[in-house]
């Protein structure tokens, strides 16, 4: 039997791919009901809370004729082991390797929903619970947010297309925002490595260096940066970054060399409440669109006037993951348009 594909990064999904799975989103989106997954079903697994991916997810299963079913591991559903080769004399009652088998029998997809433990960077960065249960699949495994959110990536690159074109050559504003505690760097770094695929003019806008993204992921947008002939800059000058820009993405995440340590991130972090979106440097822009992928604490990261501004696009972006995941599950379902 021929190993599934997955959807764990974008990385791994060419961009005339990715365009494929937004064309299909957009038609999706004109025609949403369709039978094309009758009978089938996907197993949704959230190890973490989610408002936006367990709805989009369940209710373009319903639109698409399948049947979704979520799970909670160690709530209503058992407590799994992901890590190979341990004594589980702990909570977990079910191995991956038998989780994934079962799921794999019953269902045409498995999708995973698994923050990282904010313990050890070291250990984290390396994905290994979402590569756990692709390694024991045998069927395609999704990737509802780990340490990168690439459905997310989609529904964003869909908005970006559907407000301002062609993404090649336009400007890119990724903003570090305050927050009152360290958030994972998931969402940041998918929105850096989804510009920089479609050729965007990326500003990463950081308060100090301490909050640059893993360079496993800023290796990947500088090499994605150089295929396409576009730009990643880094930048601490908030008024420089907001100039011309064509799209403002804000997203608050941690230090990562203060990761596992949040009350030492917490003194670095305070000073820079100031990086919050506002008026006066939307102004700054080239009539840019803004979004988030919420959700977003008013007044904290983006003002009431940038979120109830006309160019505040983030309501499309979150109905955007219905339409890309829609596109996704067909594809990997083996009933995609491509």
């Amino acid at each position: 039997m021929s190993k599934p594909r997955h959807f764990l990064s974008t990385v791994d999904w060419s961009r005339d791919e990715l365009q494929s799975l937004l064309d299909s989103a957009a038609e999706l989106r004109r025609q949403p009901i369709r039978q094309a997954l009758q009978g089938q079903a996907v197993a949704l697994l959230f190890l973490n809370p989610s408002l936006r991916t367990r709805s989009s997810f369940e209710i373009g299963a319903f639109q698409l004729g399948a049947h979704a079913v979520v799970l909670e591991p160690g709530k209503a559903a058992w407590g799994i082991e992901f890590e190979p080769k341990v004594v589980m004399d702990g909570e977990a009652e079910e191995h991956i390797a038998e989780g994934a088998g079962v799921l794999s029998r019953y269902c045409s997809a498995i999708g995973l929903r698994a923050f990282p433990l904010f313990k050890d960077w070291s250990h984290d960065r390396q994905d290994r619970v979402i590569k756990a249960l692709a390694a024991h699949a045998s069927v395609p495994v999704i990737n509802m947010e780990t340490i990168v959110h690439p459905c997310q990536e989609l529904a964003l690159m869909r908005t970006i297309q559907d407000h301002i074109g062609q993404p090649d050559g336009k400007k890119f504003l990724l903003t570090w925002t305050w927050h009152p505690r360290p958030l994972n760097t998931a969402v940041a770094n998918s929105a850096l490595l989804i510009a920089s695929k479609f050729g965007m003019n990326v500003e990463l806008l950081v308060p100090d260096n301490a909050y640059l993204l893993d360079e496993q992921f800023m290796d990947a947008a500088y090499e994605q940066v150089e295929q396409s002939g576009s730009s990643l800059e880094i930048t601490r000058d908030i008024e420089s970054a907001y100039r011309g820009a064509d799209f403002v993405y804000a997203k608050s995440w941690g230090a990562l060399p203060f990761y596992g340590r949040p009350e030492e991130e917490a003194k670095l972090r305070e000073p820079y409440r100031h990086f919050m979106v506002d008026g006066a440097k939307m102004a700054l822009t080239n009539q840019a669109r803004f979004s988030h992928c919420l959700p977003l604490r008013r007044n904290i990261k983006a003002t009431d006037e940038v979120m109830d501004a006309d160019y505040c696009v983030a309501l499309d972006e979150a109905e955007n993951r219905l339409h890309v995941q829609k596109a996704l599950m067909l594809e990997l379902m083996g009933k995609g348009e491509r």
